[in-house]
This record gives structure tokens, sequence and C-alpha cells, in this order.
């Protein structure tokens, strides 16, 4: 519904800029004092982040904020980096990051406009025929807008809310990408390590088997057993430099880096494994704390109160009204003339074919949408957390195994081999095979600690939230951040 106040030339009543100012009024008095606050709504963002996994966060938005950011970024790569330190570089210098707080910021204009009246519209027409001179204006303000501004500001503001915990999830999930990236990075690393080492005593084994078959200490079958053991382990060597090129490719990416800074330092082998965490209820932990399911209520919310403004306004908004007032000035003969007829001008929509029942019913289906899509969610994140913590339990089992049992079991089997292939109890093929089954054993118990490290980060951001792609996407429609004010 639009008040449109029409005047041609000066009316003697009520002046369309004291209409004008009257109209201000009401719509100051209607509108709240919902301001920009000083970092974008980044505060809450922050204290979250901070609480929950003790980390910083920063939004660069000033040249000043990125000379800061510099700054950090070379004290952390001034040293070997650590899973922390890479967390904390991701969460300040992952471009990605930053345009997810530039997604809080937008949804805080859109709180903002939401809350603000909207603005009238002035338009002036001259219409100039023979000897007559009409000038006409209008002062439009839109009445509707102005009756649910309250409504529509308090939807945007659950809205805005709803942006917070998804700038919040955005950081959790950063977060535990890098940590997830780092581990893996630094197993190849370790990967590529230890099968340098192998390499270089295959080498020497097939070296030497090759000097005893010259003297014809060594059949002829045994020297191409231990070159193909050379060669292929090798193979496996190639194939871990490149794991280890890409895990660290993808390790650059979610630090940001870039030029320089692609020389960091990252340490040779995983770190020692921690004692394992017991949680009594991890479905009502997940519920409770994570962020991408209490976005989804609070956007659920906001699609409650749209529903609620449809059914409320379906009917005023087939009504316009608006006043208008006329001037007209005769100039043949030099005299001037004024008329001011004063009245109101009414348009009524007359509601044959759509009682509004459209809207409501469009909007109804979309909440339940949502609420289904709500209620899966919450099952879902019930059993995801059930999954990462028995993934996270067994993977530990097996670190462990591998840690405490198999590789100890391994050396004992590759002392006692070769001390056989001394004593001339066994031939170079069981020599060899022995030491294949070990480096196998080996790499099988670096890439189960990996696991048990990569688990731990599932497991811990199944409790609260964006730590994964399932975790991450957004679900259902997203309500616009100021709800129409009314509809046909």
């Amino acid at each position: 519904m639009a008040l449109i106040i029409v005047a041609r030339s000066t009316v003697r009543r009520a002046p369309p800029r004291k209409r004008l100012a009257a109209i201000s009024v009401v719509a100051v008095g209607l509108s709240g004092c919902v301001t920009f606050t000083p970092d974008g709504g980044m505060s809450p963002v922050s204290r979250e982040v901070s609480a929950a996994i003790g980390k910083d966060t920063v939004k660069i938005a000033s040249p000043a904020d990125a000379v800061d950011v510099r700054a950090r970024v070379s004290t952390l790569l001034a040293k070997p980096l650590t899973a922390d330190g890479a967390v904390q570089l991701a969460l300040i210098n992952n471009r990605g990051l930053q345009a997810e707080y530039n997604s809080l910021g937008i949804s805080e204009a859109a709180f903002v406009e939401a809350s603000l009246p909207p603005n009238p519209v002035i338009g002036v027409e001259r219409l100039a025929t023979g000897g007559s001179l009409e000038i006409e204006r209008r002062v439009i303000a839109n009445i509707l807008a102005l009756i649910t501004l309250p409504a529509r500001s308090d939807i945007a503001k659950t809205q805005f809310e709803a942006a917070r915990q998804r700038a919040i999830e955005a950081t959790f999930r950063a977060a535990a990408d890098a940590r997830r990236a780092y581990y893996r990075a630094v197993a190849s690393r370790q990967t590529v390590s230890f099968l340098e080492q192998a390499r270089i005593s295959a080498d020497a084994a097939a070296d030497l088997t090759r000097k005893l078959g010259e003297t014809g200490a060594v059949k002829k079958l045994d020297q191409a057993r231990a070159a193909a053991f050379y060669a292929e382990v090798s193979t496996e060597l190639a194939e871990a430099r490149m794991n280890a090129s890409t895990d660290r490719e993808a390790l650059t990416r979610m630090l940001g880096l870039w030029g320089a800074d692609l020389a960091y330092k990252l340490p040779g082998q995983l770190p020692s494994m921690p004692r394992i965490q017991t949680v009594q209820q991890v479905e009502v932990e997940a519920v409770r704390k994570r962020v991408d399911l209490i976005a989804a209520r609070l956007e659920l919310d906001a699609m409650a109160k749209t529903l609620g403004l449809t059914e409320a306004t379906r009917f005023v908004s087939m009504l316009d009204g608006g006043w208008r007032g006329n001037y007209e000035r005769v100039t043949a003969d030099g005299l001037q003339e004024s008329a001011s007829p004063q009245g109101f001008e009414l348009e009524l929509q007359i509601p044959i074919f759509d009682l509004g029942e459209v809207n409501v019913r469009r909007s109804r289906e979309i909440y339940m949408q949502a609420v289904n899509r709500l209620l899966e969610k919450s099952v879902n994140v019930r059993s995801e957390a059930r999954s990462a913590y028995l993934t996270y339990r067994a993977s530990y089992d097996i670190a462990r195994q591998y840690q405490n049992s198999i590789l100890p079991l391994r050396r004992t089997i590759n002392e006692q081999a070769l001390l056989e292939y001394n004593g001339m109890l066994i031939d170079v093929f069981e020599l060899l095979t022995t030491a294949q089954e070990s480096i196998d054993s080996n790499i099988a118990a670096i890439t189960a600690k990996r696991d048990f490290f990569i688990s731990t980060v599932d497991f811990e951001t199944s409790i609260i939230g964006g730590g994964g792609s399932s975790a991450g996407a957004s679900e259902g429609p997203v309500v616009t951040a100021a709800a129409e004010g009314g509809g046909h």
C-alpha cells in the first residue's frame, strides 16, 4: 500500500514539505535504533571460536589489518609449522574464510536496511498546453512498509544471528580442513623419509648381491630378485614424493600462502599420539553445540515470522491510497488564478482471482520444507557424532596396535631373518620378502597414525560443527533479508 500526495503548484493546506515531515516523524517512530557494529558483527564470532578451539579470528577490512596479518604470518612461518600454527595461519590468512566474513557484513547491512523506513519518493511534472501551465508535485510513501517495519526488522535480526552462526561454522570448517591437510602433508613427508632409507638399504643389498654374483656365490635368480626389490622400492618412493607434493600444495592452499612463503618448513614426522578422549553423551553434545543446527533453527524462526507477516498483510497489500491537490495558472491575459481542490484518492484491487492464498500456501510449504530438513539434519547430526566417535576409537586402537605390537614384531623378524641369512639358513628371496613386508608394515603404521589424527579432527568437529562437506553444506531455502511487505 502506497500513500500518494500530489500537489499542483502551491496548495494552502499542509504543504507537501509538512506532510513529508509528518511521514518522516511517523517513520522514525516505527523504526528501531539499529546501527552498524564497528567490526561487522565479528565480535561474537571471535568469542565463540576462541572459546571452542582457542584460536584468533581476524577480518581484514583495512590496509592496517592486512599489515598486521602479514606480520603474524611471517612470525608463524619463521619456524617449523605445527598443527596449531597451521590452524591459526588459516584463520587469519585464508581468503575464502575472509569472504565468509564479508557475507556476515552483507547480512548486517541487510539487517540495518530492514530496520530503516522506506525513503519517500518525490516527483515533479510540468505540463504546458496553449496558454496554461500546470505543475504537479507528488510525494509517495509506502505505508505498508511502514506498518510492517517492526516485523521485517525482527526477521532481519534473526537472519543476521543465523549469518553469525554460519560465519562461526565456516571458521570451524576452515580450522578442521587446515588441520587435516597438515596431518596429511606431514604423514606424506614421513613416508618419503622412510622410503628414502629403505631404498638406500635396497640399493646396498642389490649391489652386494650383484658383486657376489660376479664371484659365483649368488645365483642369477637372486641377483634379479634383489634388483627388482630395489626398483620396486624406488617406484614406491617416487609415488610417495608425488603424494607429498600434492598434499603440501593442498595445505598451502588452505593456509593462503604464495610467493616467498612457499618455503615454509614442516616437521619430519607426525607428533606422538595423545591420550584418547572419553565422551559420555556424544549425541547430546552434538545437538547442543553444532553451529549448523543453531543456524538452521534461527533461519527456521525467521521463516516462521515471514509466514506470519504474509498472512497478516495478505488483504492489506491489495489497498493503495493517495492524497492529491491541484493548482492551475492561466497566463493568457497576464492574470493568475488559482484553485486548490482537495481530495483523497483510493484504489482497491478487487480480489476476484487471488485472495492472497497463493503466497500463504507457498510460505507454508517452504516453512514445512525447512522444518523437515531441520529434523533430518538433527537425526544426521546424532548419527555423524556416533559414527565419528566410533571411528576415532577404532583408529586409535589400530594405530596403537601398529605402534605397540606390529612394528616391534617386524623389527624382531628383520633381525632374525638377517641372522639366518648370514648363517645360510634362508636364501635371498626370503630375506627380500621379509624386508618388503617390513616396509609395508611401516608405511601402514604411518598411515594408521595419520588416520587417527584426522579422525580426531572429525570427531571434534562432529560435536561443534563445520568439520566437513556434510556439516558445512547449507540446506534448505534462505529467507530474504527483508520479508516482502505484501503481494497479490
